[in-house]
């Protein structure tokens, strides 16, 4: 009687495996997968934000060389790596902007203007769809193109950034010659600002708008 029992568990046995083991061994085979290729893949994001680091740093340090000047050929090699292995990340976004910077000191805005909007297409963050929006903006009044950037400074921007915004509008409107507008946009930057910070170069605007007014 025992051993027919055992027989029939270990009947039961195999054909219970036969139905599940398989389906539970493959379970369990993606569990581990998911969990090992999870890690792997957070190792892999660590190891490229590392490097990406290292090379931003780089680039930052090529401002520093015996004449002072930057090595704009190392300037654009280290961008160039940066965004061919690294296209789309803070790193390497912010590496345009340095490069930008670079190419405005070097008297070549029109370089600093594809640096930046290829930052303004596909920003990383926030921060950086702005800081490329004004400066874009300030590169394109430079190249004369004053109404092209006054466009670019439409609409609300985020709070953090409105009266940085605010003041650059006004001081577009300035060269464009129309001072209302400008004290317009000026009163709404020192809105958007304290009393101690308002009260330096940005009340020296409005006054001076008030002294031609």
């Amino acid at each position: 009687m025992t051993s027919r029992t055992e027989e029939e568990e270990l009947a039961m046995i195999r054909d219970w495996w036969q139905r599940n083991g398989k389906p539970l061994m493959t379970g369990v085979a993606l569990a581990l997968i998911l969990v090992f290729g999870w890690k792997g893949w957070q190792n892999y994001q660590a190891s490229q934000a590392q490097t990406a680091s290292i090379l931003y740093q780089q680039l930052l340090d090529t401002v520093i060389s015996e004449n002072g000047q930057p090595d704009l050929a190392q300037v654009a090699a280290i961008a160039g790596y940066l965004q061919k292995d690294f296209a789309g990340s803070q790193y390497a976004q912010y590496g345009s902007l340095f490069v930008a910077k670079v190419a405005v000191d070097a008297g070549k805005p029109e370089e600093a203007v594809i640096q930046l909007q290829a930052v303004l297409d596909k920003p990383a963050d926030d921060t950086l769809e702005e800081l490329a929006r004004q400066r874009l903006a300030r590169v394109q009044a430079a190249l004369g193109k004053v109404e092209e950037a006054l466009k670019l400074l439409e609409g609300k921007a985020d709070p953090a950034f409105q009266a940085g915004r605010e003041e650059l509008k006004g001081d577009l409107l300035v060269q464009l010659g129309r001072p209302d507008e400008a004290r317009a946009a000026y009163q709404s930057a020192k809105l958007a600002l304290s009393d101690e910070a308002a009260a330096g170069g940005l009340q020296m605007k409005l006054d001076d708008l008030a002294q031609k007014g």
